[in-house]
């Protein structure tokens, strides 16, 4: 059978999603993930929606295996290369403390410890001059030795300002790869091409760490495809919001660290601009956490880094705050009597209460089922009917302790859940000068529509749009997601007359490397660019990113770039960092690179529904509520209803409040609009 589907899979830490489309034939599909063997859920998912492997010409993955390996420490055992003096750069790390008030504060523990460090006599100025040739042939015997102590599946290279000059980095890793091949080997100068020794060397092990545990997976799932007759391309989604194909990843695993929320932000972004929205704030609230992001004029804001379980990782990554506030999270509650939703989750196995899989501890999805928010016969269209004794049961004992009724109980913890998520948006929006109100907030996942009205009302925003089947949008995101590369490079240039001319050169060469690796990947799509400077007062410890379009390059002059940075230091500061005159640097380069994909919204029509609408009871704020009930095919007869109701569908249910409207706009997306004043 020739292949004509084209399928985004995503397993999320409760449910596996999977997006398919052929042509205006659009199928879904949402079935419990397998946490011990992720690829399980993701072939039930595709096994679901009924499209043989055979048939599918083009297929997207994303998961959470590389951020689990390091979360749960299942990763490789990993030596690392470094140069002499610096072996323990992993272990020092910075002097910031993040959490100041916490007395037993420690540091984040590395994945290499200090006696898988390999000191390599070399040494690299920071402007590439060597003061201290590596001599290989002395260096390999004692390496040798080294690497046989113990039974290493990778090697990390990180030797002292590599950026400026990755000879001695190749060299090392090309003896590896002559003599150990059976060994996974990451060079920071390929992996974060950047200064700053800690931070780049900690992106260089954890890509080592997981390296091995990504060519595991991706040998099983691929073998698995290869069974069924698969035969059209495989990629996998990156940190950055694109996806690579699966050969790329297995050369630097580290990039797909957080495929699954970058997903989701991209089919957000797609579907949110057939209604014409391009300044939104999407709430992607699953079974265990909650992912917020900024996303401007269509654009989710990239970061040049992020941390996980507290190490930094240096490589592009769409700007998500994350905090445990997902479906599946626990309600607790402390020695202090302090009431508390996540960041522990029931996850898949055994899951919340209701599920009837053995979970007894009340969760967020429990307290919907509890104070009415999610009908039990109508969970997932209806396919998993819910256990609504089991999760009274789940609340009961919490309940007593705070001497309420379990409904005010559950309705607390849904109301502290969304205190969490408004506290999450203000990271990514006020605190770096954004106004929260002039955007749209666009929820997805299995919960985020029912939460997303409250706390659109917390954060003064009176638009949320919610896309066409929200519940699987993640999945979306990945087979509608572009080919995508960074090149980064650091690079001092002091901003003068000749500056311009200096980034232009760089631009350049960047943009060839970039072409030349997609030629080698097969990807042959004329690409769209973004270049983004990391600028600085000279002096100054950090910089700020500040966009330059691609477009201005030719014309580009002194004066822009200055004004380009002076813009940016005062959105973030709030000032613009005293006299104008003050000189200014350039420290580093960040190109995107994207290959379009061309994919449209994944809308399917809704069937026109004529019967009268249903009626069931929320508790809420204290409250008996009564709320009409409809789909979306009863939307589209009726136009505009208002709160409160709900409205199911197949893959999520969405909350209206009172005072809160509801319509089916052009583009299949569903509008709630607040009215003034409430």
């Amino acid at each position: 059978m020739d292949g004509s589907w084209r399928v985004g899979v995503e397993v999320g830490g409760t449910f596996t999603d999977l997006v398919a489309r052929d042509g205006a034939q659009v199928k879904v599909s949402k079935v419990p993930s397998v946490p011990s063997r992720p690829e399980e859920g993701a072939f039930a998912a595709i096994e679901a929606a009924g499209i043989p492997l055979s048939a599918i010409a083009d297929l997207v993955h994303g998961s959470t295996v590389a951020t689990n390996a390091v979360l749960e420490r299942k990763g490789a055992l990993t030596a690392l290369l470094a140069t002499e003096g610096f072996g323990d750069v992993l272990l020092v790390q910075r002097q910031d403390r993040p959490r100041i008030f916490q007395l037993r504060y420690a540091k984040p523990q590395p994945v290499v410890q200090r006696r898988d460090v390999f000191e390599v006599p070399e040494r690299t100025l920071s402007d590439g001059t060597k003061v201290r040739s590596l001599d290989m042939a002395a260096v390999a015997p004692s390496l040798a030795a080294f690497l046989a102590v113990r039974p290493y599946q990778a090697v990390a290279i990180c030797l002292l300002n590599a950026y400026a000059d990755p000879s001695h980095e190749e060299a090392l890793a090309g003896w590896l790869r002559d003599h150990r091949p059976d060994l996974h080997v990451s060079c920071s100068s390929e992996v974060s091409r950047e200064f700053r020794e800690y931070e780049r060397a900690s992106t260089t092990a954890l890509s080592a760490y997981v390296q091995p545990v990504i060519e595991r997976y991706l040998a099983r799932f691929e073998e698995r495809l290869q069974r069924g007759g698969f035969a059209g391309r495989f990629s996998i989604m990156q940190s950055n919001g694109g996806r690579l194909p699966a050969a790329a990843i297995r050369r630097n695993a580290i990039t797909a660290l957080f495929s699954g929320p970058a997903g989701g932000v991209t089919g957000a972004v797609r579907m949110a601009a057939l209604s014409g929205y391009r300044n939104l704030i999407t709430l992607d609230m699953g079974g265990t956490s909650t992912d917020v992001c900024l996303v401007r004029d269509g654009q989710p804001v990239v970061t040049a880094g992020t941390v996980v379980d507290g190490l930094p990782v240096r490589t592009p990554v769409v700007d998500i705050a994350s905090v445990g506030a997902g479906g599946g999270s626990i309600v607790w509650s402390d020695t202090g009597g302090m009431l508390h939703v996540g960041p522990r989750s029931a996850g898949a196995e055994p899951g919340p209460a209701c599920y009837g899989r053995g979970g007894e501890l009340p969760t967020i999805t429990d307290a919907h089922v509890v104070r009415g928010s999610i009908r039990p016969q109508s969970f997932l269209g209806g396919r998993m009917p819910l256990d609504a004794a089991a999760s009274r049961r789940a609340f009961k004992e919490i309940a007593e302790q705070f001497k309420v009724d379990v409904q005010q109980m559950a309705d607390d913890a849904i109301r502290i859940a969304d205190a969490n998520v408004v506290r999450a948006v203000q990271l990514i929006s006020t605190s770096l000068g954004e106004d929260p109100r002039d955007y749209v907030l666009v929820p997805f996942g299995g919960a985020g529509p029912l939460h997303a009205a409250r706390i659109a009302e917390e954060l003064g925003i009176d638009t949320v749009l919610i896309p066409a089947d929200a519940g699987v949008l993640s999945a979306f995101g990945l087979v509608a997601s572009d080919f995508t590369q960074y090149e980064v490079l650091t690079r001092r240039i002091r901003v003068d007359a000749a500056a311009p001319e200096k980034v232009r050169e760089v631009f350049a060469a960047q943009r060839s490397n970039v072409e030349m690796r997609f030629e080698s990947l097969g990807v042959t799509a004329r690409c769209r660019y973004t270049l983004t400077l990391l600028m600085r007062f000279v002096g100054q410890a950090f910089e700020l990113d500040v966009a330059v379009p691609v477009e201005s390059l030719p014309k580009l002059d002194e004066g822009e770039l200055r004004k380009a940075f002076l813009a940016a230091h005062e959105q973030v500061y709030f000032s613009r960092g005293g006299a104008a005159d003050k000189p200014l640097e350039i420290v580093g380069f960040r190109l995107g690179a994207s290959a379009p994909e061309i994919m449209d919204s994944p809308r399917r029509a809704q069937p026109r529904d004529e019967t009268p609408l249903g009626s069931t009871e929320i508790y809420e704020w204290r409250q008996h509520r009564r709320c009409s009930v409809a789909s979306r095919g009863q939307l589209a007869v009726r136009g505009e209803l208002h709160g409160p109701l709900l409205v199911e569908d197949e893959t999520a249910t969405i909350h209206v409040p009172q005072g809160w409207s509801a319509r089916n706009d052009d583009a299949g997306n569903l509008v709630l609009q607040r009215k003034n004043g409430s």
